[in-house]
């Protein structure tokens, strides 16, 4: 039996091919795991549980036929579906779970987490996650109509989009004290995260022990697949992942 994670997989008509590979993992050997963690961003917007626009009924469709066939889901939100909601997790028989949370991977806690709080460097952006994932914005925002929140929606990922071109690299990564810091408060030696894009394993020492961190790839250019098993954790491509024997 094996675990999946997977994030930052930015599902959207601009790039059929991504949707054709998930809908394959999702199909295929995947359902022979003990459960599939997305860690945040498998859209590319999501703006409310009332979302329909393609490929996203398309997408909740196959999730939906994945847990029907007794497969276990569990959903991260990202900075780009950070409103994800209940009724999505209904639709989908998926479960929406917090960021951070702890699991037990092969007999050890884990942490899991989609990564963005970790990039303290970008004070900028920690102030615009604070306003927009406060409850009372969420709440306001989803109140209005949705033609309105689309628009304002797509008009904020422009902004971002923009003003990220101008930030160094160093800046919109993950700060080490930071990882420590998160580490340690939940006594943790391993973290599996998304949202950087930058997928590798990072091993160091934390309280005089060995600690790793496993970034996951995102579904860009390449596409990305972690797999927890009796041999440890190791980072694949999806179509090698596909083309194993499990």
């Amino acid at each position: 039996m094996h675990t999946l994670f997977i994030s930052d997989l930015h599902l959207c008509n601009e790039r059929p091919e991504k949707l054709t590979l998930f809908k394959k993992l999702l199909r295929g050997p995947a359902r022979k795991a003990d459960a599939l963690y997305i860690l945040g961003d498998l859209f590319e917007a999501w703006a409310g549980d009332d979302d329909d626009t393609p490929p996203h009924p398309e997408i909740i469709s196959e999730l939906a036929e994945y847990t029907a066939a007794g497969a276990r889901l569990y959903i991260m939100r990202g900075n780009r579906d950070y409103l994800l909601g209940q009724d999505f997790a209904a639709k989908t028989g998926g479960h929406l779970i917090d960021d951070p949370a702890i699991i037990k991977l092969g007999g050890k806690k884990t942490l899991l987490m989609h990564g963005d709080t970790l990039c303290t460097g970008d004070v900028k952006y920690q102030i615009y996650r604070r306003i927009v994932n406060n409850a009372i914005t969420i709440k306001l925002f989803l109140a209005m109509p949705f033609s309105l929140r689309a628009k304002i929606w797509h008009g904020i990922r422009n902004l971002t989009r923009k003003t990220t071109q101008n930030k160094s690299p160093y800046i919109m990564d993950v700060h080490q004290p930071a990882v420590a810091k998160a580490m340690l408060r939940n006594g943790v030696f391993d973290l599996i995260h998304g949202h950087t894009h930058k997928q590798a394993i990072h091993e160091f020492a934390l309280n005089g022990q060995t600690a790793r961190r496993f970034v996951l790839g995102d579904w860009y250019e390449r596409d990305c697949v972690l797999v927890a098993d009796n041999r440890g954790l190791r980072l694949l491509g999806v179509q090698d992942y596909l083309n194993s024997d499990w």
